[in-house]
């Protein structure tokens, strides 16, 4: 081709990409257009929503203004003694009271209730009024009582209670005492108001108040001073409150409500428009430069180049953040898999002399600590663990980040002792604390180790049988490198092939409640039923609760597990109408369920009294007690449940439970009552725990009971209610309901002398 050819075809080339990009400079040049009018018209409506929201906040923060008024001289001491149903000191009330709150902050009307909402003092209008002057008000301010008293916010529309935001420093002044407060817009003689009330409560000597504290009310008129002032602040000089809708260019008339659902006319105002400037000179501007843009096709045919170079390095940057951590700067999981399938697909298939070494590792108990001293301090650590272990290992050695505080390595190729001399460096690494912070920080690492070809010819075998060697590794209590196993798979599958089967039986209802009697110490009667779950399995056949639970709370079951034992207990305990039935919760249950919402709608579904039921918790609900497991145990207690501290004198069971957690029973673990006669500790521990149960007006309840002697020591030491073998094992429903027919009470006649001499040895 003759250089003439050469320009002719590189001419109609260019032409044709300078036609390709006016046509790309027009259709973009319209878009941009297109963008700035919707930015415009978006901005003018951003700017309108937002003052909208400003006027709602003006409007909390005056509720908020006439809470923090009255807190001025509503917790303090003085009124306390000189406001009481038996005398008022009116010149200190005026004062205080009606001419400073009226006066100095511009509230209309004040008025002083006591303890049983009866009026005491009114001030209206620079005057002292009657305190039946109040009843025209009760009304209005019905609602408002109510949710000071008793936290009824069922009436009235719910507020942002920004004044909560203010009261924290005044929580040591009034030590235990609790204030109540609260404040809405309503209409008042058919004009909105401000209504506001708080309880009147010393601020240095709680002891003054007895009883019920006074009420303090107020009304302050949402009238034209209020609005304008309102309007000021906001920078919106002529926001009115009027009894129409106004009309107008660029005015906003909003229907205001108040929280009683009563209209008080409309908010109007003249709105900012900041997308005026762009829809009327900078978008001619732009629409100009777009048609210049067209003539400049050398100009972008180099921007375009350079584009494109940045592209380039961009796509080769993607490339390796791809296969890269970001945190760590380590491989990741894509770039390890891809490391492991290359080697086994060729020199180890080739070379049958060499192995392969992938060693699972994640840090122990790495979540603790995120939650103790923040992520921030987690991703200093994954940082330090990184380096660490790069420090340690071999220079064909390869480490990859798989995500959280999951490491991997790779030793490829590897003898015979790679996997333990590995085991041994990744130890080292965590041998020494790391300096993070300015604290020393000590964890471990727990390690799952799998050989290829042994365990796996490819990558996705080889992981698989590392992350099951690091689970074995867990479960055996961390710190500890394990090698995998073929036993460990199967017990993998057994879990598993149990996780889906117990998954059906709940579905299927295929599980079952055995009950076992709670017997009276003192009438030898069944005073209740102890419900307990019981699975039959097609296979393993009669499994015990501790084989089939861990696999359900590793799974997650446990939740509908828990509501399935509950529903099915109270279903049953309509055959029992005179018994109580007690029920285990599950730690899981507390923490990752709403227990309450869960109850309501049981009780609801089967008709049955809370009081009948006895919800059995274990101290390790308790160990790790936070703010959400007190409200669930109070909110168990205002459902109308009993509680219980079941198994108590185990693992790390505290007398302080008592003392902390109000309960109705305590169960005494059965290892106390197995050893009640040769371990003088055991009966020791047995009577301070009756002793103070007892004294906290709480059941005492001994599990375990399988002799007589156990029965009357137990009785003995003051246990007021017995459970075991003595008396039945678990049974299903159907044998309960025959049992109780024909159980004949054991209740001990006297103490036989070996028991009257272990007593009191």
């Amino acid at each position: 081709m003759s250089a003439l050819d050469l320009t002719k075809h590189f001419s109609g080339d260019l032409r044709r990409l300078t036609t390709t990009i006016g046509v790309a400079i027009a259709f973009f040049g319209l878009l941009l257009l297109a963008i700035i009018a919707y930015a415009g018209w978006s901005a003018n409506e951003t700017a309108t929503e937002r003052e909208r929201t400003l006027v709602e906040n003006a409007l909390n923060e005056s509720i908020a203004r006439a809470l923090n008024e009255q807190k001025s001289v509503a917790w303090w001491d003085d009124p306390i003694t000189k406001i009481t149903d038996e005398a008022i000191d009116l010149e200190f009330t005026d004062a205080n009271f009606g001419v400073f709150l009226t006066e100095t902050y511009g509230h209309d009307e004040v008025y002083i209730l006591n303890a049983e909402d009866h009026p005491l003092y009114g001030f209206a209008n620079a005057g002292r009024l009657e305190p039946s002057a109040f009843e025209r008000r009760r009304p209005v301010l019905e609602a408002l009582i109510a949710e000071i008293r008793r936290g009824d916010r069922s009436r009235l529309r719910t507020r942002p209670d920004m004044f909560s935001e203010s009261k924290g420093h005044y929580r040591v002044l009034t030590g235990v005492q609790v204030a109540r407060w609260g404040g809405h817009i309503v209409s008042v003689d058919g004009l909105p108001a401000v209504v506001a009330g708080m309880t009147i409560v010393p601020n240095i000597d709680a002891s003054l108040l007895k009883g019920t504290p006074n009420l303090l009310l107020s009304i302050t008129n949402i009238d034209e001073a209020f609005i304008s002032e309102i309007g000021r602040s906001l920078l919106l000089p002529d926001l009115a409150l009027t009894p129409q809708e106004t009309k107008g260019d660029g005015v906003i008339s909003e229907a205001f409500v108040g929280d009683d659902g009563i209209p008080a006319g409309f908010l109007s105002w003249t709105t900012r428009r900041p997308g005026h400037v762009l829809l009327t000179i900078i978008l001619p501007l732009v629409a100009f430069g777009v048609i210049a843009t067209g003539g400049l096709s050398s100009t972008i045919l180099r921007r375009l180049r350079r584009a494109s170079e940045e592209l380039a390095q961009r796509e080769a940057q993607a490339r390796h953040e791809a296969k890269h951590d970001a945190l760590s700067g380590l491989p990741n999981r894509v770039h390890m898999v891809d490391k492991i399938d290359s080697f086994l697909q060729g020199r180890l298939l080739e070379t049958h002399d060499n192995r392969a070494v992938a060693a699972y590792l994640d840090v122990d108990r790495f979540k603790d600590v995120n939650d103790t001293l923040g992520h921030h301090a987690g991703d200093q650590l994954i940082k330090l663990v990184a380096r660490r272990l790069m420090e340690c290992l071999r220079p064909n050695d390869f480490l990859a980040r798989f995500g959280g505080d999951e490491f991997v390595i790779l030793c490829a190729p590897a003898g015979a002792e790679t996997s333990s001399a590995l085991a041994d460096r990744v130890s080292q690494a965590f041998a020494l604390p790391f300096a993070i912070n300015g604290q020393n920080i000590r964890v471990t690492a727990s390690v799952g180790i799998a050989v290829a070809p042994d365990n796996g010819v490819t990558a996705d075998e080889l992981m698989r049988h590392a992350d099951i060697a690091l689970y074995e590794a867990k479960d055996r209590g961390r710190d500890r490198a394990v090698l995998f196993s073929d036993e460990m798979a199967r017990q993998v599958e057994r879990r598993r092939a149990i996780e889906l089967d117990l998954r059906a039986a709940i579905d299927t209802d295929m599980l079952c409640l055995n009950y076992q009697p709670i017997v009276s110490s003192h009438s030898g009667e069944i005073v209740g039923l102890e419900a307990l779950l019981r699975w039959r399995h097609p296979v393993h056949g009669d499994m015990s609760p501790a084989d089939f639970i861990p696999i359900a709370e590793n799974a997650g079951l446990l939740p509908s597990l828990g509501e399935w034992v509950l529903s099915h207990a109270m279903a049953d305990c309509r055959r029992w109408p005179h018994l109580e039935v007690s029920v285990n919760l599950s730690p899981v249950q507390f923490r990752h369920v709403d227990l309450e919402t869960t109850l309501r709608k049981l009780i609801a579904e089967y008709g049955v009294e809370p009081s009948r039921f006895v919800l059995e918790i274990t101290e390790g609900v308790l160990l790790e007690a936070t703010e959400h497991t007190n409200l669930t145990l109070d909110a168990l207690r205002s459902l109308g449940f009993r509680t219980a501290l079941d198994d108590f004198g185990t693992g790390y069971s505290s007398l302080a439970y008592l003392c902390n957690f109000k309960f109705d029973k305590i169960k005494i673990d059965r290892s106390f009552v197995r050893r009640i006669s040769r371990v003088d500790i055991s009966r020791t521990i047995v009577q301070s725990v009756v002793s103070i149960g007892r004294g906290l007006g709480m059941d005492i309840v001994a599990e375990g009971v399988e002799t007589e002697f156990e029965a009357m020591m137990m009785t003995k030491l003051g246990c007021t209610e017995l459970q075991g073998y003595y008396f039945s094992r678990p049974i299903s429903a159907d044998q309960m309901t025959q049992l109780l027919r024909t159980f004949q009470p054991k209740r001990p006649a006297s103490a036989p002398a070996a028991v009257r001499a272990a007593t009191t040895s």
